[in-house]
């Protein structure tokens, strides 16, 4: 009986073990054109045991690519895609940057900073008035995910001016949205098999 762990770990396993040892096969053949026969018939196999792969436009390509690296680049066939690089394979992925965007007040998040640097832009009038209103509205309701307790609508009009550079202001006759409305919208509702109710014989049956 042959063991798991006395077996060789498989390259890609999504083809499993018979692919890998008909590939090693594959590679000892002598003769040119029945080892690229060999090839290209486990290649048809290859994409019937991994459909997933013929969603890609190049899935040939990933196909013979991925046989040249479960035979560790031993295999050596005029196939219509020349071999990968082992190099470029094993080349690790250049770093992400961070953003080095300093954001003052967290709570609010980055888009709205955005948000925030259009309206300056906007034309004084009715809509840049609206747009401030709506903008304050929407800090408050950030502020409260973020501190339940209370915020008042002086707190965000000066976070406001401040995250403007002083260009928005809001107007002092300007009312928000009451806290006690916001934090209603924000409770979570419970779900239907959490709510139990009474039936006739006083016993609790699930909704």
């Amino acid at each position: 009986m042959e063991y798991n762990s006395e077996r060789k770990k498989l390259i890609i396993p999504e083809y499993g073990r018979n692919v890998q040892k008909m590939i090693d096969y594959t590679v000892g053949i002598e003769d040119p054109e029945k080892r690229l026969k060999a090839a290209n018939a486990i290649i048809h196999i290859m994409g019937q045991l991994n459909p997933a792969v013929k969603e890609n436009s190049d899935y040939l390509h990933t196909l013979w690519d991925h046989m040249y690296i479960i035979s560790k680049f031993r295999l050596v066939v005029d196939s219509p895609f020349p071999p990968p690089s082992p190099e470029e394979l094993e080349k690790k992925p250049d770093k992400i940057p961070y953003s080095d965007n300093r954001i003052k007040f967290r709570h609010y998040g980055k888009n709205i900073q955005g948000i925030i640097d259009k309206a300056v832009e906007f034309e004084d009038g009715p809509e840049k008035e609206a747009l401030i209103h709506t903008v304050a509205n929407h800090l408050k309701k950030s502020y409260l995910n973020w501190n339940r307790e209370s915020v008042s609508d002086e707190t965000i009009a000066h976070h406001l001016k401040e995250m403007s550079g002083g260009n928005l202001t809001l107007d002092e006759d300007a009312r928000l949205t009451a806290t006690g409305d916001i934090l209603a919208r924000n409770k979570p509702k419970k779900k239907r098999y959490q709510q139990r109710s009474k039936d006739g014989n006083g016993k609790r049956r699930r909704m």
